[in-house]
């Protein structure tokens, strides 16, 4: 009989101890638009679930369901992440136009000067200045993208001129505002839908970086390509969000809490934005066939006149939130530049 009650504490013994390892070890859901062969996919996301399982000796895992496999569609990433669809999501905030107002700051026109630095910038005031509009989930990074573009169907932007009645595509808000005033006719979709409503004549062209190009196989479908001069900020740049599930992080045992926290945070928002301009210049190759002009800094000064009916646009209406907007520009602004050095 004592036999039997050592044995049987035995068991409970191991089967607790069984119950524990296996309930640290973790597969997170990992959910976003763009396809499995996308850059963000194979030169970001998937390097960072590489990362967090190797630290972990293979606790922390991920399974990737690009290209929306877990439903839904690109602007119920954020609630899917909050409610615990998925457990990390990337997604834009623009994509839920006026949820996210205070950090809309870095989508007003020729806010961006370097991807690397800007997106050092987002994560400090995303942290601090507009940290109450993500209360909900456990931020991971928040980065930016490379220098917008223009891709058009029929013929290139030269001159503000050029945009008067072409229906073009953007990702947010603010940059639909700044189209639309500099003549253009502003159709807002997220960037999966972009082919499709090119190639059906939908659109006459779209904003998006050269990263995203062959995602989307822009190059097969616009034939021009119309920069803005390097040198000067960027017209616009889209805000992303890498993010978890409250829960799902608080689930975690201390150990592999370190391991997320690891890689997670400004560096790692900065790495992420660098990874950005690398693969604009991949995704620029790809339209070397068609034709590319840049638009001067001469024609962008009228144009930076027009950003900035939009820009006291957004300060007036942060303004009428409650929220001092110039005040939150300005320490944008100085955040981008400390990231810069300048």
């Amino acid at each position: 009989m004592k036999m039997s009650l050592h044995l049987l504490a035995a068991a409970l013994a191991a089967a607790t101890l069984s119950g524990t390892a296996a309930a640290q070890d973790v597969t997170l859901k990992v959910h976003h638009f763009l396809p499995a062969g996308s850059y963000a996919n194979t030169q970001f996301i998937q390097p960072w679930c590489d990362r967090i399982a190797k630290e972990s000796n293979n606790r922390i895992k991920c399974q990737i369901y690009p290209s929306m496999q877990l439903g839904g569609t690109p602007p119920q990433l954020f609630d899917q992440v909050k409610d615990g669809v998925a457990d990390v999501v990337w997604t834009l905030p623009g994509y839920t136009p006026g949820r996210f107002p205070l950090s809309e700051v870095f989508e007003l026109p020729f806010m961006m000067v370097d991807a690397e630095a800007t997106s050092k910038a987002l994560w400090d005031y995303n942290t601090q200045q507009a940290a109450a509009e993500y209360k909900d989930i456990h931020p991971i990074a928040y980065h930016v993208h490379g220098p917008g573009v223009f891709h058009m169907r029929e013929k290139p932007i030269k001159t503000m001129a050029d945009l008067k009645g072409m229906k073009v595509r953007a990702p947010t808000r603010q940059t639909n505002r700044f189209l639309g005033a500099l003549g253009a006719t502003p159709v807002g979709m997220p960037v999966p839908q972009v082919s499709e409503a090119l190639s059906k004549g939908v659109i006459d062209g779209a904003v998006v970086p050269y990263e995203v190009v062959p995602a989307v196989k822009i190059q097969e479908i616009a034939k021009f390509h119309s920069e803005t001069d390097p040198a000067e900020p960027a017209f616009y740049t889209s805000t992303f969000m890498f993010v978890m599930n409250k829960d799902k992080y608080a689930s975690l045992p201390p150990d592999l809490k370190k391991i997320i926290d690891a890689n997670s945070g400004q560096a790692f928002s900065g790495q992420i934005g660098k990874v950005f301009i690398l693969s604009d210049a991949e995704g620029k190759k790809l339209t070397v066939k068609n034709q590319t002009n840049v638009i001067p800094k001469s024609e962008l000064e009228s144009w930076k006149k027009v950003g900035q009916t939009v820009t006291d646009q957004w300060i007036a209406d942060v303004n009428a939130k409650g929220a001092n907007g110039k005040q939150l520009q300005d320490a944008a602004k100085a955040l981008i530049a400390k990231h810069s050095g300048k």
